[in-house]
């Protein structure tokens, strides 16, 4: 059982190398760590994710799943919770870039990290918020360069955790099948060209168990479970 709710215990910092490392298994479900800044915050491959002192919301979760679920969907699942609560705040369509990216006006905002840790999963998701477009790497948007006004990052934690703990309730009982809802809509690379680790094609869907369905002619289809996706723009 997931608990009644994300976010306890929490721990807050001003700054950290990243988030991820404030949590650890012995901590209760649900634990959370909040950080202004990381010094060297961490995305999928091991990149860097940099934002300035208190322009993006950067936290991390603490999550027990049972061993009948697979842990690396849950990147998925935080990105349905992500898209969920921008969209309610910024009222605008977001989408899903397979494998963990969030994407608005088809510029990367969010994105989000499942890592596996003595049985447990800490679950890191960085939201870009107030950037300037300056402060953003080729290819990010903000919430602020996308919509043209500040927000609340306090307000959208708080909103992104009803919205995660819903999802995760929902992954609990169901898998993948009780969020792809939210999932198989927001497709972000459905018909584009992709090529992900030497397999090239045309993007299917995402599929019921989470991977990349890519269609590479002939009407034959590869599923991929795992990679770096390159796409057409």
């Amino acid at each position: 059982m997931a608990p009644e709710r994300l976010g306890e215990p929490r721990v807050d910092v001003d700054e950290c190398e990243s988030t991820q490392a404030l949590l650890d298994p012995s901590m209760p479900e649900g634990a959370l760590a909040v950080a202004d800044h990381q010094s060297a915050g961490r995305g999928r491959l091991g990149r860097a994710w940099e934002a300035p002192p208190g322009t993006a919301l950067l936290c991390s979760l603490l999550l027990k799943p049972p061993p009948e679920r697979n842990p690396p969907e849950l990147s998925l699942v935080a990105g349905v919770a992500v898209a969920d609560a921008i969209e309610r705040a910024v009222g605008l369509a977001v989408e899903l870039k397979w494998p963990n990216d969030v994407m608005l006006r088809r510029m990367k905002v969010a994105g989000c990290l499942a890592e596996l840790r003595d049985g447990a999963v800490v679950l890191g998701i960085g939201i870009n918020v107030n950037q300037t477009r300056d402060q953003l790497p080729e290819g990010a948007g903000s919430l602020r360069t996308l919509t043209g006004r500040d927000w609340d990052r306090g307000a959208l934690l708080e909103s992104l955790l009803e919205d995660l703990g819903s999802r995760y309730r929902e992954w609990l009982e169901h898998g993948l099948d009780g969020v792809y809802e939210g999932l198989g809509p927001r497709d972000f690379l459905r018909g584009r060209r992709v090529t992900v680790d030497g397999t090239s094609g045309t993007a299917s869907k995402i599929t019921r168990k989470g991977a990349l369905e890519i269609a590479v002619g002939h009407g034959e289809l590869v599923t991929v479970e795992s990679g770096e996706v390159v796409y057409e723009r």
